[in-house]
Protein backbone atom coordinates (compact mmCIF):
# COMPACT_ATOMS: atom_id res chain seq x y z
CA UNK A 1 0.00 0.00 0.00
CA UNK A 2 1.42 3.38 -1.12
CA UNK A 3 0.66 6.40 0.84
CA UNK A 4 1.10 10.40 0.53
CA UNK A 5 1.17 12.72 3.19
CA UNK A 6 0.66 16.20 1.94
CA UNK A 7 1.91 19.12 4.02
CA UNK A 8 0.34 22.06 4.17
CA UNK A 9 0.61 25.80 5.10
CA UNK A 10 -2.40 28.08 5.94
CA UNK A 11 -1.28 31.82 6.22
CA UNK A 12 -3.70 34.13 7.24
CA UNK A 13 -3.56 36.56 3.90
CA UNK A 14 -4.62 33.61 2.11
CA UNK A 15 -8.55 33.02 1.53
CA UNK A 16 -10.10 29.29 1.59
CA UNK A 17 -10.82 29.64 -1.89
CA UNK A 18 -7.33 30.64 -3.18
CA UNK A 19 -6.18 28.33 -0.87
CA UNK A 20 -7.98 24.88 -1.89
CA UNK A 21 -7.25 26.26 -5.58
CA UNK A 22 -3.24 25.88 -4.97
CA UNK A 23 -3.48 22.32 -2.92
CA UNK A 24 -5.69 21.35 -6.20
CA UNK A 25 -2.69 22.52 -8.65
CA UNK A 26 -0.43 20.72 -6.44
CA UNK A 27 -2.53 17.53 -6.52
CA UNK A 28 -2.31 17.82 -10.15
CA UNK A 29 0.89 18.23 -11.19
CA UNK A 30 1.53 15.48 -8.63
CA UNK A 31 1.76 12.72 -11.35
CA UNK A 32 3.10 10.23 -9.00
CA UNK A 33 -0.28 9.75 -7.42
CA UNK A 34 -1.45 7.62 -9.70
CA UNK A 35 0.56 4.67 -8.07
CA UNK A 36 -0.35 5.78 -4.82
CA UNK A 37 -3.52 3.99 -2.61
CA UNK A 38 -4.33 6.95 0.04
CA UNK A 39 -3.46 10.21 0.05
CA UNK A 40 -3.75 11.87 4.02
CA UNK A 41 -3.63 16.33 4.44
CA UNK A 42 -3.75 18.13 8.07
CA UNK A 43 -6.08 19.45 10.16
CA UNK A 44 -7.91 22.45 9.47
CA UNK A 45 -6.09 23.52 6.57
CA UNK A 46 -8.36 25.52 4.54
CA UNK A 47 -9.41 27.32 7.45
CA UNK A 48 -6.06 27.34 8.95
CA UNK A 49 -6.29 26.20 12.59
CA UNK A 50 -5.29 29.49 14.42
CA UNK A 51 -7.29 31.20 12.87
CA UNK A 52 -10.10 31.21 15.66
CA UNK A 53 -11.79 34.65 14.57
CA UNK A 54 -12.71 33.72 11.23
CA UNK A 55 -14.38 30.09 11.99
CA UNK A 56 -17.64 31.30 11.53
CA UNK A 57 -16.88 33.12 8.28
CA UNK A 58 -14.88 30.11 7.34
CA UNK A 59 -17.37 27.04 8.43
CA UNK A 60 -18.69 25.37 5.62
CA UNK A 61 -21.29 22.14 5.17
CA UNK A 62 -20.45 18.82 5.32
CA UNK A 63 -20.61 18.79 1.98
CA UNK A 64 -18.96 21.64 0.98
CA UNK A 65 -15.73 23.04 -0.73
CA UNK A 66 -13.51 20.72 0.86
CA UNK A 67 -15.13 17.77 0.38
CA UNK A 68 -15.55 18.65 -3.05
CA UNK A 69 -11.76 19.11 -3.36
CA UNK A 70 -10.91 15.63 -2.12
CA UNK A 71 -13.40 13.99 -4.22
CA UNK A 72 -12.02 15.20 -7.43
CA UNK A 73 -8.77 14.09 -5.96
CA UNK A 74 -9.80 11.00 -5.76
CA UNK A 75 -11.66 10.29 -9.10
CA UNK A 76 -8.83 12.26 -10.92
CA UNK A 77 -6.28 9.26 -8.95
CA UNK A 78 -7.86 6.68 -8.26
CA UNK A 79 -6.91 6.45 -4.99
CA UNK A 80 -8.40 6.98 -0.99
CA UNK A 81 -8.39 10.73 0.18
CA UNK A 82 -8.02 11.31 3.60
CA UNK A 83 -8.89 15.64 3.26
CA UNK A 84 -7.39 16.18 6.11
CA UNK A 85 -9.82 18.22 8.07
CA UNK A 86 -12.34 21.65 7.96
CA UNK A 87 -14.73 23.65 10.14
CA UNK A 88 -18.15 22.31 9.71
CA UNK A 89 -21.50 23.77 10.07
CA UNK A 90 -23.61 21.09 11.49
CA UNK A 91 -27.58 21.86 10.76
CA UNK A 92 -28.04 22.94 14.13
CA UNK A 93 -25.48 25.47 13.87
CA UNK A 94 -23.04 24.31 15.87
CA UNK A 95 -19.18 24.37 14.65
CA UNK A 96 -17.14 20.47 14.23
CA UNK A 97 -13.91 19.80 13.45
CA UNK A 98 -14.98 17.87 11.13
CA UNK A 99 -12.31 15.03 8.50
CA UNK A 100 -13.65 12.12 6.21
CA UNK A 101 -12.26 9.84 4.23
CA UNK A 102 -13.46 9.58 0.41
CA UNK A 103 -12.97 6.44 -2.04
CA UNK A 104 -11.45 6.39 -5.10
CA UNK A 105 -15.38 6.40 -6.73
CA UNK A 106 -16.00 9.50 -4.30
CA UNK A 107 -18.34 8.17 -1.81
CA UNK A 108 -17.53 8.72 1.82
CA UNK A 109 -15.64 6.01 4.03
CA UNK A 110 -16.08 7.12 6.74
CA UNK A 111 -16.31 11.10 8.53
CA UNK A 112 -15.61 11.77 12.03
CA UNK A 113 -15.85 14.80 14.63
CA UNK A 114 -12.72 15.68 16.60
CA UNK A 115 -13.86 14.27 20.28
CA UNK A 116 -11.05 16.02 21.77
CA UNK A 117 -11.25 19.63 21.34
CA UNK A 118 -7.97 21.78 22.58
CA UNK A 119 -7.99 24.78 25.11
CA UNK A 120 -4.39 25.06 26.07
CA UNK A 121 -3.54 28.60 24.19
CA UNK A 122 -6.40 27.68 22.32
CA UNK A 123 -10.09 28.54 21.31
CA UNK A 124 -11.04 25.28 19.37
CA UNK A 125 -12.95 24.06 22.66
CA UNK A 126 -14.71 27.70 23.19
CA UNK A 127 -16.34 27.74 19.87
CA UNK A 128 -16.26 24.15 18.02
CA UNK A 129 -18.81 21.38 19.41
CA UNK A 130 -16.68 17.86 20.40
CA UNK A 131 -18.21 14.65 17.91
CA UNK A 132 -19.09 11.40 20.29
CA UNK A 133 -18.66 8.96 17.97
CA UNK A 134 -16.03 6.90 16.36
CA UNK A 135 -14.59 7.16 12.91
CA UNK A 136 -13.77 3.83 11.75
CA UNK A 137 -14.25 2.64 7.59
CA UNK A 138 -12.22 0.59 5.03
CA UNK A 139 -9.56 2.19 2.99
CA UNK A 140 -8.90 -0.28 0.61
CA UNK A 141 -8.80 -3.85 2.21
CA UNK A 142 -7.38 -2.79 5.62
CA UNK A 143 -9.75 -1.27 8.37
CA UNK A 144 -8.47 2.28 9.54
CA UNK A 145 -9.99 4.89 12.38
CA UNK A 146 -9.25 8.56 12.08
CA UNK A 147 -8.69 10.87 14.76
CA UNK A 148 -7.62 14.14 14.92
CA UNK A 149 -4.03 16.31 16.87
CA UNK A 150 -4.83 16.51 20.38
CA UNK A 151 -6.72 13.09 20.11
CA UNK A 152 -3.08 11.63 20.22
CA UNK A 153 -3.19 12.65 23.94
CA UNK A 154 -5.32 9.45 24.86
CA UNK A 155 -4.91 6.15 24.26
CA UNK A 156 -8.30 5.12 25.18
CA UNK A 157 -9.61 6.82 21.63
CA UNK A 158 -7.48 4.38 19.93
CA UNK A 159 -8.14 1.41 22.10
CA UNK A 160 -11.60 1.78 20.91
CA UNK A 161 -10.89 2.30 17.01
CA UNK A 162 -8.54 -1.14 17.29
CA UNK A 163 -11.90 -2.60 19.67
CA UNK A 164 -13.95 -2.39 16.52
CA UNK A 165 -11.13 -3.23 13.73
CA UNK A 166 -8.91 -0.55 12.92
CA UNK A 167 -5.23 -1.87 11.99
CA UNK A 168 -4.42 1.55 10.40
CA UNK A 169 -4.75 4.57 12.13
CA UNK A 170 -5.02 7.90 10.50
CA UNK A 171 -3.91 11.05 12.34
CA UNK A 172 -4.42 14.57 10.69
CA UNK A 173 -2.73 17.50 12.70
CA UNK A 174 -2.11 20.94 13.60
CA UNK A 175 0.96 19.89 15.55
CA UNK A 176 2.85 22.88 16.78
CA UNK A 177 7.06 23.30 16.33
CA UNK A 178 6.80 24.18 20.28
CA UNK A 179 5.70 20.49 21.27
CA UNK A 180 7.57 18.34 18.46
CA UNK A 181 8.82 16.25 20.45
CA UNK A 182 5.49 14.87 22.17
CA UNK A 183 4.07 14.77 18.33
CA UNK A 184 7.05 11.94 17.23
CA UNK A 185 6.45 10.25 21.15
CA UNK A 186 2.80 10.23 20.62
CA UNK A 187 2.79 9.14 17.22
CA UNK A 188 5.54 6.10 17.77
CA UNK A 189 3.78 5.15 21.35
CA UNK A 190 0.13 4.90 19.45
CA UNK A 191 1.36 2.90 16.88
CA UNK A 192 3.49 0.44 19.55
CA UNK A 193 0.51 0.24 22.23
CA UNK A 194 -1.89 -0.48 19.91
CA UNK A 195 0.01 -3.02 17.48
CA UNK A 196 -1.36 -0.50 14.19
CA UNK A 197 0.33 1.45 11.48
CA UNK A 198 -0.13 4.53 11.96
CA UNK A 199 -0.61 7.30 9.55
CA UNK A 200 -0.04 10.86 10.46
CA UNK A 201 -0.14 14.24 8.72
CA UNK A 202 0.98 17.45 10.24
CA UNK A 203 0.40 20.85 8.90
CA UNK A 204 3.68 23.47 8.78
CA UNK A 205 4.29 27.54 8.54
CA UNK A 206 3.43 30.02 10.90
CA UNK A 207 -0.33 30.38 11.24
CA UNK A 208 -0.93 33.48 13.64
CA UNK A 209 2.45 33.96 15.65
CA UNK A 210 2.19 29.94 15.55
CA UNK A 211 5.25 27.58 13.85
CA UNK A 212 3.53 24.43 13.03
CA UNK A 213 6.36 21.64 13.20
CA UNK A 214 5.56 18.97 10.37
CA UNK A 215 7.25 16.11 10.39
CA UNK A 216 4.46 13.96 8.88
CA UNK A 217 5.56 10.27 9.52
CA UNK A 218 4.87 6.46 9.36
CA UNK A 219 4.89 4.05 11.92
CA UNK A 220 5.00 0.40 11.94
CA UNK A 221 3.34 -1.73 14.81
CA UNK A 222 7.01 -2.58 15.91
CA UNK A 223 8.06 0.81 16.18
CA UNK A 224 9.94 1.35 13.17
CA UNK A 225 9.49 5.03 11.21
CA UNK A 226 8.93 4.03 8.02
CA UNK A 227 9.14 8.06 6.38
CA UNK A 228 9.12 11.19 8.41
CA UNK A 229 9.04 14.70 6.73
CA UNK A 230 10.61 17.58 7.42
CA UNK A 231 8.98 21.15 7.73
CA UNK A 232 8.40 22.33 4.05
CA UNK A 233 5.07 22.13 2.14
CA UNK A 234 5.10 19.24 -0.07
CA UNK A 235 4.96 15.36 -0.69
CA UNK A 236 5.96 12.20 1.11
CA UNK A 237 5.52 9.02 0.29
CA UNK A 238 5.79 5.65 2.37
CA UNK A 239 5.44 2.09 1.19
CA UNK A 240 3.57 0.28 3.89
CA UNK A 241 3.05 -3.73 3.78
CA UNK A 242 -0.71 -3.48 5.51
CA UNK A 243 -0.86 -7.07 7.05
CA UNK A 244 1.92 -5.70 9.38
CA UNK A 245 -0.62 -5.16 11.94
CA UNK A 246 -1.92 -8.77 12.10
CA UNK A 247 1.46 -10.40 12.02
CA UNK A 248 2.23 -7.99 14.83
CA UNK A 249 -0.61 -9.49 16.89
CA UNK A 250 -0.19 -13.08 16.38
CA UNK A 251 3.83 -12.91 17.09
CA UNK A 252 2.88 -10.66 20.49
CA UNK A 253 0.15 -10.94 21.58
CA UNK A 254 -0.02 -7.82 24.13
CA UNK A 255 -3.72 -7.04 22.78
CA UNK A 256 -4.92 -10.15 23.23
CA UNK A 257 -2.99 -10.58 26.87
CA UNK A 258 -5.96 -7.44 28.07
CA UNK A 259 -6.85 -7.86 31.68
CA UNK A 260 -8.40 -4.87 31.68
CA UNK A 261 -10.88 -4.31 33.15
CA UNK A 262 -10.17 -6.33 35.80
CA UNK A 263 -13.22 -9.30 36.12
CA UNK A 264 -15.05 -9.02 38.87
CA UNK A 265 -14.55 -11.47 41.96
CA UNK A 266 -16.49 -14.80 41.98
CA UNK A 267 -18.84 -14.31 44.99
CA UNK A 268 -18.27 -17.24 47.96
CA UNK A 269 -21.20 -18.40 49.76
Amino acid sequence: MRIALLQLASPGEESVEDRIARVTGMVDAEHELADTDLLVLPEMWTAGYFSFEQYAARAEPFEGPTLAAARTWARTFDLLVHLGSFVEAGADGRLHNTSAVVAPDGTVVTAYRKVHLFGYGSRESELLTPGDQLGVGHVGGPTAGITTCYDLRFPELFRSLVDEGAEQLLVCAAWPAARLSHWRLFTSVRAVEQQAILIGCNAVGEQHGVVLGGHSRVVTPTGEVLVEAGTEEGFTYADVDPALPRQARAEFSALADRRWPVPAPVPTS
